[in-house]
């Protein structure tokens, strides 16, 4: 007999396509995800990477000659096995495999932490390193490469350029002063660089003259904020895509969010199918409800301003927020930003012209003189999903708004000051929070399960 390796992918694929004999001849490698038996049958589910539907391994007594090691054999074990395709229609899973043999790979201790049982979150993330065999990050982990690829997917079908920017920098993109400072020194003791440095709060600021290029550029990377924060949505560490577009007002960046968006529920929903069904079934029930609400509905567009007359009608007529202290010119929060898309529009949600004082330094001024070219889109559960905007293209109008901000008192940001006098034109670009996008997509409510290895203030374990 010969056994040909294959992987449990194309296995599905071909029984899908109706190319599964009955027989087949195989051999997988995977891991062992439950293993029971009867005294005479055993069964074994597998699953090898390869897809997020596992296979029905049967082992029986009179054909197998270790049927007792068989029984032994552990969650987690990685496994060789050598069998034949039985197919089985009429079953949840349309085909097992009947062992032949197993051969041993890796074996599990019996401290293993992970059983057949429900495991919290909590105690999920304090083995992170673990959690990829549990269905949930499993099935997590999928969906991030997935969506990662829809989108770089979609920034090359619509002829935006890939740029790399660094991670250390001497600009502060936020201006609000919460960075991780790097403070390396050479074998002297002096400074290893010349001037302070810290890790980036964004790419935006290094990708802006590419985009005064090459029209259309993104950054994808990770980006770090000091904050002490420990809330659901907040993170140290967390990934950032931010794409730049040269000859672009902020009506023509919404237009990009939008079909950027839609793209990438589109996609996940096409190639993640069984996973977002898990999502759906085990983590949020109305999971892909939502997807498709945001994908039929029409995004509705709501200035800052009437938003606070909103906000400030719900406490009128007896709404209760936390922060119920409404007011022109205050920072939304989260709670107010669900209401809005939750309980007002029921669905996805621009808010646009922004407080100049509530904004960054180089976003578009306003004829009014109080409000800037922003936007949030705001969308359900999540709230905040994109902040964006018009960038000011006006070299006096910029250089007095960052000597507002105490941001030319020395060179580091003078370059940035400089992109407008050469060649400037008008311009816009916006940030997805790629880990929030994920608690969207999946029905995930805290910022530590979505990402793989989490860093959150006093928490660094992995």
């Amino acid at each position: 007999m010969s056994y040909v390796e294959t992987i449990l992918k194309d296995l599905f694929e071909d029984f899908k396509n109706d190319h599964l004999e009955d027989g087949r001849l195989v051999n997988l490698k995977g891991w062992v995800r439950t293993n029971r038996n009867n005294g005479s049958i055993g069964f074994i589910e597998l699953s090898d990477g390869t897809t997020f539907l596992n296979v029905q391994l049967v082992y029986s007594k009179d054909k197998v000659d270790s049927f007792d090691a068989y029984t032994h054999l552990l969650t987690g074990s990685a496994i060789s096995i050598d069998g034949k395709i039985v197919l089985t229609p009429e079953n949840k899973q349309p085909f097992e495999i009947h062992v032949d043999h197993i051969t041993l790979l890796g074996a599990v201790s019996e401290d293993y932490p992970l059983q057949k049982k429900r495991h919290t979150f909590e105690f999920l993330r304090d083995i992170a390193y673990l959690r990829p065999r549990t269905n949930t990050f499993y099935a997590l982990a999928r969906v991030r490469s997935r969506l990662s690829f829809a989108m770089h997917s979609w920034f090359n079908e619509n002829n935006f350029y890939y740029i790399h920017t660094p991670i250390i920098t001497g600009i502060d993109s936020e201006g609000a002063g919460q960075v991780f400072d790097v403070n390396a020194k050479k074998e002297d003791g002096k400074p290893f660089f010349d001037r302070p440095v810290h890790l980036t709060v964004s790419g935006q600021l290094h990708v802006e003259p590419f985009a005064l290029a090459m029209r259309n550029v993104y950054t994808f990377g990770p980006t770090f904020r000091a904050e002490n924060s420990n809330t659901p949505r907040h993170a140290s560490e967390f990934w950032m895509i931010e794409p730049e577009m040269a000859f672009c007002d902020i009506h023509g960046a919404l237009k990009v969010v939008e079909s950027l968006l839609r793209y990438c529920i589109e996609d996940l929903l096409v190639h993640c199918k069984d996973e977002l069904n898990f999502f759906n079934a085990f983590v949020d029930k109305g999971l892909l409800n939502r997807l498709h609400q945001i994908l039929e509905n029409k995004w509705k567009v709501v200035t800052y301003t009437d938003a606070v007359e909103i906000l400030k009608k719900a406490v009128e007529e007896g709404h209760h927020f936390d922060n119920h202290h409404i007011y022109w010119g205050m920072d939304l929060q989260s709670e107010h930003e669900r209401y809005i898309t939750e309980t007002i529009v029921k669905g996805p949600t621009w808010i646009i012209d922004y407080p100049k004082e509530a904004k960054a330094f180089y976003m578009k001024q306003n004829p009014d003189g109080k409000t800037v070219a922003a936007y949030d889109l705001l969308v359900p559960e999540i709230g905040e999903l994109i902040g964006g905007s018009q960038r000011e293209e006006n070299y006096d109008l910029l250089k007095k708004r960052m000597e507002e901000c105490h941001l030319l008192k020395d060179d580091s940001a003078l370059w940035y000051l400089n992109t407008r006098k050469f060649g400037g034109c008008v311009h816009s670009g916006f940030g997805i929070g790629f880990d929030r996008f994920l608690m969207l997509l999946t029905g995930l409510s805290n910022i530590r399960d979505v990402q793989l290895y989490p860093r959150t203030a006093n928490q660094v374990k992995y």
